[in-house]
């Protein structure tokens, strides 16, 4: 897939950038940038795509992002209803060398080298981490000079020295950092996530992207290692997931708003994904929440 390539502001004061985007889907499209990025939401949900990973988000999730990794999050439609209580996050985007081209060689520095050749493939914080890295940036967030590469370093630390991470993209998932087809794969995005509860015909979805059927299959496999209908599952499951947390409606008409036509099937495909039931992941979502 052909990610749009994303400039990042920098203050003439700071050597890495650091902001609350109250903007909302500001860069809702599939991007990457030579700067890591470290991003902590605090309110609302949506779906997540880093590499050819697709899973939810949701407030407190933290995810570091290594440079030129290809992301987008987004939020979902029913947060732009109420302007008082719009989505937002923390974002701190830096590059790897931003303290010197010498420094990450420094025999001292190996964990900060390790963290972020973790961040390659994205790490979703958890349990412990999570807490401690959440603390960080929020002292990042209000400290100035030297404190604030020091609580970088804090947080890219504790990364590197925990297990309390999970990977986010495959090992071999490859990608082309060339802007020609960004329109094309942004086109598929953006009409996957507003149309995958109806019926999407492979005819349909290939002349969004400007292809005969045969072509787009080669084309879609190709850049995701994967085939469109199971990309197209993956964002049906995330979606059932949503519908599961909030638990307003019951698991029979979770699987038809979700876009799955049978029962039979849908129950299928969320173990294939989740490694759980519908009724499982429900119940043990809601042992969970205090």
């Amino acid at each position: 897939m052909k990610p749009h390539l994303l400039k990042v502001p920098t203050e003439p004061s700071h050597s890495f950038s650091m902001r609350q985007e109250r903007v909302p889907n500001i860069n809702n499209r599939w991007h990457y940038h030579a700067e890591v990025e470290l991003i902590q939401f605090h309110r609302g949900m949506g779906t997540q795509f880093v590499g050819d990973n697709i899973k939810r988000f949701g407030p407190g999730d933290i995810v570091l992002v290594g440079a030129n990794l290809p992301h987008y999050w987004r939020y979902d439609d029913s947060y732009f209803s109420d302007e008082q209580h719009l989505p937002y996050a923390t974002v701190v985007h830096f590059m790897e060398n931003f303290w010197g081209d010498r420094f990450l060689s420094l025999p001292e520095n190996k964990p900060l080298r390790l963290a972020l050749d973790r961040a390659r493939s994205g790490l979703l914080l958890t349990g412990t981490l999570n807490a401690y890295v959440a603390e960080r940036m929020e002292k990042l967030r209000h400290a100035e000079g030297p404190h604030r590469i020091m609580n970088l370093m804090d947080c890219l630390l504790a990364i590197a020295q925990s297990n309390e991470v999970i990977v986010l993209s495959s090992i071999g998932f490859q990608y082309d950092l060339s802007e020609s087809e960004n329109e094309r794969v942004n086109a598929i995005y953006d009409y996957t996530l507003r149309h995958f509860n109806q019926r999407i015909t492979l005819e349909e979805i290939a002349s969004v992207a400007g292809l005969v059927p045969n072509s787009f299959c080669r084309y879609f496999k190709s850049r995701t290692g994967k085939t469109y209908s199971q990309f197209l599952t993956e964002i049906r499951v995330g979606a059932a997931c949503k519908l599961l947390i909030e638990n307003r409606v019951g698991i029979k008409q979770i699987c038809f708003e979700s876009g799955f036509n049978n029962a039979s099937c849908f129950h299928q495909r969320f173990k294939d994904i989740t490694g759980k039931s519908p009724q499982i992941y429900q119940r043990e979502y809601a042992s969970e929440t205090p």
